[in-house]
């Protein structure tokens, strides 16, 4: 059976550019703001993961194992709980 690829960085941009294209461009078929997939690398940027993915014709969710599937819900350190805690008493207080 054969290993399901294993995707980082460099090897979506040498795919990218083996089958003719740059982030640049798919920028500019997607008529993104210039620049704006380059963030892609560092932090989520739905639409240009999306665009890569179709043009690649790969799910996204194989580029970027770890940020999909989309998770709703976030886990909230103690002292967070603790300032939303008194956030929403000193609201209900003020009312």
């Amino acid at each position: 059976m054969k290993q399901p690829r294993k995707w980082d960085r460099h090897s979506i941009k040498a795919e990218l550019h083996r089958q003719g294209m740059t982030i640049a461009a798919l920028e500019r078929l997607n008529e993104a703001a210039p620049g704006s997939f380059g963030h892609v690398w560092n932090r989520t940027v739905r639409r240009a993961e999306q665009a890569i993915a179709e043009y690649l014709n790969v799910e996204v969710s194989e580029l970027w194992p770890d940020r999909y599937p989309v998770r709703s819900s976030r886990i909230l350190s103690a002292v967070n709980e603790a300032r939303l805690a008194r956030r929403e008493g000193q609201a209900r207080d003020a009312a």
